[in-house]
This record gives structure tokens, sequence and C-alpha cells, in this order.
């Protein structure tokens, strides 16, 4: 059996044999391996240092994906930051679409190669930047334009970041999953597909209308 061909194992398959419990068992044991060994060797390194609630799984962004995210940006110019980001497509596609610098920060040095590997495939090596740095420490005073493909668990807390480092005129842009507590200005894409964009400014004067009427609230009451 460990000898047989690709057209075998398919060619049973195929047949009326059954694997039975003691086969599923085997497939799901080395499923688990493989996935556990990808984790240790290639994903988990980035992560070590990390506080649970705060580490992010990479999933990489599909080409719709990164569709919808670049046209919620069309009309924006300069640079561009990409937090999380994991294989780099976002960064490169940013620079692609004319957005200098397109810079992004992943905390995995792994995915940082790759990221490097993906822009000299495509002819952009150097013109794009991949930091291997965690993006909870980076400076976002300066940013105009951000994307985020993070796990919601963490958005709450990169939502009081942003909110408390990004200038007035700074766009985000969330794919997958949107921030739980902003109101966005455009939509982009449908289910998994979707994209938010949100601005600052916007954000800044909504916070200050829900603090205005939580106060009245509060002198309504005593």
């Amino acid at each position: 059996m460990d000898d047989a061909t690709p057209e075998e194992v398919l060619a049973d398959f195929k047949g009326d044999r059954r694997l039975g419990g003691w086969g599923v068992a085997q497939i799901a044991a080395g499923t688990g391996l493989a996935v556990y060994a990808m984790w240790v060797g290639i994903l988990q390194p980035g992560f070590r240092k990390v506080p649970l609630r705060l580490q992010v799984p990479y999933l990489p962004a599909s080409k719709t994906q990164v569709h919808n995210v670049m046209r919620l940006l069309r009309g924006r110019q300069g640079g561009l930051v990409d937090l999380g980001s994991g294989d780099g497509r976002i960064v490169l596609e940013a620079h692609c679409q004319g957005f200098t610098p397109a810079v992004g920060y992943e905390l995995n040095p792994w995915l940082v190669r790759l990221a490097h590997f993906h822009a000299w495939r495509a002819g952009h090596h150097g013109k794009v930047s991949y930091r291997r740095e965690d993006l909870w420490k980076v400076d976002l005073s300066k940013c105009k334009n951000v994307t985020v493909f993070l796990a919601p668990s963490v958005l709450p807390l990169l939502q009081e970041k942003l909110q408390a480092e990004l200038p007035d005129d700074a766009l985000v842009v969330a794919g997958r999953f949107p921030f739980p507590d902003w109101t966005p200005c455009r939509t982009e894409g449908h289910g998994v597909d979707r994209a938010w964009a949100y601005s600052m400014q916007a954000q800044r004067q909504y916070a200050c209308k829900r603090k205005d009427m939580l106060s009245q609230e509060t002198l309504s009451v005593n």
C-alpha cells in the first residue's frame, strides 16, 4: 500500500472499497500531523512573544478580496501601510496601483521572506518594503492609507490604536471582517470577500457624538 501510485490510490476511491473507522482515523492523524508541522515550523515563530489574544493566524487574501480593497482605495494617493501583511500580496498590488511607499508589517519571519520572494518574482524587488515588526508598536501618525486583514479578536484593540494615532485624512480599509464599533463610509463586495472603508475624521466625529449623548443621558439620570 505504501508503494501505491497516485493512479492506484484514485482507483481505490473510485471503487466500492470503504475506508472504515481505522482508515479514517489514520487519514485524520496524518493530516493533523501535517498541519501541526506547518504551524511549528512556519507559522508559530512570529507568535511566540505575542499574547494569545493578539495572535492572528495567517490566512492569505483571495484575488477578489484584494480587488475589493483596492477599489475602495481608488483615487487615494501617497503611501500605504498593511498591518499584518502576511505574504505581501496587498502591499505588492498597492505598489502596482501607484501607492508609494507601500509597506507591510509582519511579525512572522517566514511570511516576510515569502513576501520578498513574491515581490522578486513579480519584478518589484526593492520597490516595496516588508518589515518584520510588531504592528502594535508601529507609529501610524503619518499614515494616510491603511489596510488590515486581521481576526475579529484583535480589531477592537486595533480600533483604539488607529483612532489614537492616525491623522484625520486617513482612510482605513478592512478586509474579511469589519471593525466592530465603526461605521464604514463605503463597502465593496459580498460575503467573505467584502471590504469596508473607514474615514478617520468621520469616526472621530461619531465618537464625539456618542460621548456627548452618554454625558447627556448621565445628567438626565442624575
